[in-house]
């Protein structure tokens, strides 16, 4: 009886839950109501024979209770029952399976006319690629990546110099045209996932994989990577930003190419560097972006997975085991080629090796320093000899 009941509470509780629940899908801004309608059938179809299921188990426990007296017939087996149950589940599986084989084989099939983006992953940041005027991506390979070419291109490949490179996490999009997407990963497993756009495919490392999607309402839609990367996965975030085509144009005529991002920033191109024309600090600014350190420390002073950038050189840091350190080169040097040798108070302990050239080193500290030194700190012990 008690078995009976709790079954029908479950059910009365899972169905209410559904129709009360604060949480619903965003609205859709793309062409894929299909994804939503699909979602709908697998829901109604799960949902009915849940609720059915689960009074039937109800009604036996209820009707063929035990009593004092009786015995349950044994009957071994029954092959018309199991020749049906076969019957019924296998197409009803098959029918509930059919709409979702018929969207997805939609979902890789982009029209020819689809503007192409290439999306690269990497922890725990975004990166873009679009053809620009080659009309095609270059070829691309995991030997040629390093700070300068994080995309990987193929230096020989005339097709690869005209495109253009988004070293950043906000793509801007036209709205009402196709995009297919092509999905790239240069370490980890990723997810490029934008949920208003009901559009998501795995980025797996060594393999391209793909989708389309046509942006339906212009808006800021916010990216999320909807696989764990890493430490730094949910703040692996980014920004699309679907707008009318003239906008779109313009954008990304603003936007360097390969070509240019390989003969490197000119004299005071880099933003915010204290000096602007230092050739090392724009190497580290560089360094900063292809590596992967933006996605866990700030250069505006906000927080983060590691300590901002900003101000960060002559800070006098709390190591968390209550012992103090000057943030000068060395020390700067030390922790980035030995992250694990020392924990800064607050902060977990997660930053990985990573590999680098002493040139390399000198330019990525040159750049930290170039955001601001702290007023000059006094350790607590000299202060008490004071």
């Amino acid at each position: 009886m008690l078995m009976a009941v709790t079954l029908i509470v479950i059910v009365v509780v899972s169905v209410l839950f559904h129709f009360v629940s604060p949480w619903w899908t965003t609205p859709l801004a793309s062409n894929w109501q299909q994804m939503d309608d699909t979602l709908t059938i697998t829901l109604v179809v799960t949902g009915f024979f849940f609720v059915v299921i689960n009074f039937f188990l109800a009604y036996i426990l209820l009707r063929y209770r035990h009593r004092d007296g009786s015995r349950a017939a044994y009957e071994p087996e029954n092959r018309k029952l199991e020749r049906w149950l076969i019957g019924v589940t296998t197409v009803l599986i098959a029918a509930l399976l059919a709409p979702g084989l018929v969207v997805y084989a939609n979902y890789v099939s982009a029209p020819r006319e689809a503007v192409v983006m290439e999306v690269l992953g990497q922890q725990w940041q975004w990166r873009y690629r679009f053809p620009g005027a080659s009309g095609k991506l270059g070829l691309s390979d995991a030997r040629f990546v390093s700070a300068a070419n994080p995309f990987g291109l193929d230096l020989t490949d005339p097709a690869g110099q005209a495109n253009i490179l988004v070293n950043s996490n906000e793509v801007h999009l036209p709205v009402g045209k196709p995009i297919k997407v092509l999905l790239r990963s240069n370490d980890v497993l990723h997810d490029f996932y934008v949920p208003p756009f009901r559009a998501r495919v795995n980025m797996v490392p060594g393999m391209v994989t793909s989708f389309w999607f046509t942006p339906t309402k212009m808006g800021r839609y916010e990216v999320l990577c909807a696989q764990l990367c890493g430490i730094g996965h949910s703040n692996m975030r980014g920004v699309v930003v679907v707008e009318d085509e003239p906008a779109f144009q313009a954008w990304l005529k603003a936007q360097p190419t390969f070509a240019m991002t390989m003969a490197g920033p000119a004299p005071g191109a880099v933003a915010g560097l204290a000096g602007g024309a230092d050739a090392r600090v724009a190497q580290g600014h560089a360094l900063a972006q292809s590596k992967g350190c933006v996605a866990c420390h700030t250069v505006d002073g906000s927080p983060r997975i590691g300590p901002t950038w900003k101000g960060l050189y002559g800070k006098l840091e709390t190591m968390a085991d209550g012992s103090t350190a000057r943030v000068d080169e060395a020390y700067l040097q030390g922790f980035i080629r030995d992250p694990q040798a020392r924990s800064v108070k607050g902060y977990p302990p997660v930053m990985p090796k990573i590999a680098m050239s002493d040139e390399e080193l000198a330019g990525l500290v040159a750049y930290i320093q170039s955001l601001g030194s702290s007023p000059a700190q006094t350790a607590p012990e000299q202060k008490a000899q004071r």
